[in-house]
């Protein structure tokens, strides 16, 4: 671990800490990590518009129960990292949307996935670590892919949950979930946003396993810690102007295995069939009654099929 960073205690648990990390390519990357330093790392890439807590300390402290060092960080745009400020044209998102569907190329966003997973690889190296595994969720898997395939030097094992490769004509997401993820709350105050993001999970979470007083305290504790709904854009933004990883899957030479729930309906399961048809070798599994959220009940499970994965 580079010593040169200064780590303190996280606010939010007792076993993870805290730094904030220069990249070296005008970004900061604000990190969490716990276990033990001479343990196996895992590093931890989430979704659009998610903070690094989405990762729930349950799920972090189950994998270091199991004998790894866990690495959370919030990806460019979100959370406590840096913010990219655009001066270009505004972009036509439902025309972007039409395109990116069809598997036709778009450009213009202010950086794309492989300029985030760029990020993810210069963080490894600012943490002086030589090889992780990974585990990325939705975009963050996106994120992962591109890393595993660029710097097969740096990822030893890859796990991907809930994610896709974004091929042509893959069956859409159910519109209330995609609209739920990207529209507008009705009010900017606190108890607005906080509404919101309950209304969000609720949407495209594991039907019968969001509790409803965790979401409510979930989405206050994001909100006071960061509210940045351009990033959210700018991140939907990236990933419609990378589009389609299919031909990048093909080199992914990593142990891969493929998670998904069946409940998912922002991105149903065809998704990450996709995947792990395409990348060689890759194991899938899929999760009776998840859908594309981390709940308590699917935790002891899912961290145990990683692990074992990694192991």
């Amino acid at each position: 671990m580079n010593s040169a960073l200064q780590f303190k205690d996280s606010p939010y648990t007792t076993f993870m800490y805290e730094t904030r990390v220069d990249l070296g390519n005008g970004i900061e990357l604000h990190v969490e990590t716990g276990g033990h330093p001479e343990h196996p790392p895992v590093l931890l890439i989430m979704g659009l518009g998610a903070q690094m807590l989405f990762w729930p300390d349950f799920f972090c402290k189950s994998l270091i129960d199991q004998g790894y060092r866990v690495i959370r960080y919030d990806n460019r745009d979100i959370g406590l990292s840096s913010k990219i400020r655009h001066k270009g044209p505004r972009l036509n998102t439902l025309k972007l949307m039409g395109r990116f569907a069809l598997g036709l190329e778009n450009q213009g966003a202010p950086y794309n996935l492989y300029d985030m997973a760029e990020d993810a690889s210069l963080l490894i190296d600012r943490l002086g670590l030589e090889k992780v595994q990974v585990i990325g969720a939705s975009m963050g898997g996106m994120i992962a892919q591109i890393l595993a395939a660029r710097y097969p030097e740096k990822v030893s094992k890859l796990g991907l949950l809930f994610t896709s490769n974004n091929q042509p004509l893959l069956p859409p997401p159910f519109p209330k979930q995609l609209f739920s993820l990207i529209g507008k709350p009705e009010s900017t105050t606190e108890d607005g946003i906080v509404n919101h993001s309950i209304k969000l999970f609720k949407i495209i979470g594991s039907p019968g396993y969001v509790n409803q007083l965790e979401a409510m305290q979930t989405a206050r504790k994001l909100y006071n810690r960061s509210y940045h709904p351009a990033g959210v854009l700018q991140q939907f933004l990236a990933i419609l102007c990378t589009g389609s990883l299919l031909q990048l899957d093909r080199h992914i030479t990593q142990p891969t295995l493929v998670v998904h729930g069946s409940r998912d309906r922002l991105l149903p399961p065809g998704h990450g069939k996709a995947v792990a048809k395409a990348i060689p070798d890759a194991k899938f599994e899929l999760i009776d009654g998840m859908g594309h959220d981390i709940p308590p009940h699917f935790i002891p499970y899912l961290s145990g099929l990683f692990a074992h994965h990694f192991s």
